[in-house]
């Protein structure tokens, strides 16, 4: 029994020390682990790891994923301090248990409904096949909207979940009639020739939320400093993206051509990342009337803006 014991203490004081190890390197900075998706609604945290690359204190260590299913495990299993995240997927995964706080938004805007060239309103999308990443996201809130304005719902289109980088493909061989997702897959569509914007996100919901900075509680409680740091110099970032620093990160991290990102990035501003509960209101009462969610976290259960 006592050996037994001492396996036990030995093997968590070890788990303890590596986890130490991973969070400060040699050089004595703190490191954070965020994920992302390499799309331009997470252009921020990628522009701050530029930016903290030769700074003292925080290093960003930045995991990239293909999907937002594997992104959405790692936060949630604690595999990384934070995320770029859809805020949709963070609130779900709060609801069911999960200790996630949003620090800040990842982007403003951003979002466009691209649809084949032969539609030419939201009323011609019935009967039609409307392609989205995934069903708790801004993306899909965005389409219901546009959906409801023409008098139409979710029943009279035909809704299917595909990855980003299938949609513009999937809309040139008419597999589908039009789709939104995050950028800059609807500027490829737009710049193939195959589709064209139907409404961009400001048009349907006035200051839409979409991505978010998010972090595990036990990231926040356990190096609150470093949380409050990092967030500190995500903010600075933010502010720093204008569109001509914003390509120069994109350039470098999405390996997309020229023309695609510059249309993408007019659609996109990354100014006050700040969430309101004005904001998150209004997300709150989307999420529930379109049937994402019946009971979201409420905004301070939810959202922590006191870093």
């Amino acid at each position: 029994m006592k050996r037994r014991l001492s396996i036990v203490v030995v093997l968590t004081l070890t788990a303890l020390l590596t986890s130490c190890c991973c969070a400060v390197k040699p050089d004595g900075r703190q490191t954070v682990k965020i994920a992302y998706l390499p799309i331009t609604h997470a252009l921020a945290v990628l522009q701050e790891a530029q930016q903290l690359e030769n700074a003292q204190g925080v290093r960003v260590e930045l995991v990239k994923y293909g999907s937002w299913s594997e992104l959405l495990d790692a936060l949630n299993a604690g595999r990384v301090d934070g995320a770029s995240v859809l805020i949709e997927l963070a609130m779900k995964s709060k609801q069911q248990g999960i200790g996630l706080k949003a620090a800040a938004l990842g982007h403003r805007d951003g979002n466009v409904l691209i649809v084949s060239n032969e539609i030419g309103s939201a009323a011609d999308l019935k009967g039609k096949t409307f392609a989205i990443p995934h069903r708790q996201s801004s993306h899909y809130i965005l389409l219901l909207d546009a959906l409801a304005a023409a008098g139409l719902s979710a029943d009279d289109v035909k809704i299917t979940e595909l990855a980003p980088t299938e949609m513009p493909s999937a809309l040139a061989s008419k597999q589908i009639d039009g789709y939104c997702v995050a950028e800059p897959f609807g500027a490829m569509g737009v710049s193939l020739g195959v589709g064209k914007v139907l409404f961009g996100s400001e048009e349907l919901w006035k200051d839409s939320l979409c991505c978010a900075l998010v972090f595990n509680d036990k990231f926040i409680e356990t190096r609150p400093e470093t949380a409050k740091e990092f967030v500190e110099s995500y903010k600075t970032a933010c502010s720093s993206l204008t569109k001509e620093t914003a390509k120069q990160v994109a350039e470098k991290f999405l390996n997309q051509k020229d023309e695609v990102l510059d249309i993408s990035l007019q659609w996109i501003s990354y100014n006050d990342p700040e969430i309101t509960e004005e904001t998150y209101s209004a997300l709150v009462d989307r999420v529930k009337k379109y049937g994402l969610s019946d009971e979201p976290p409420a905004y301070e259960d939810f959202v922590k803006s006191d870093f």
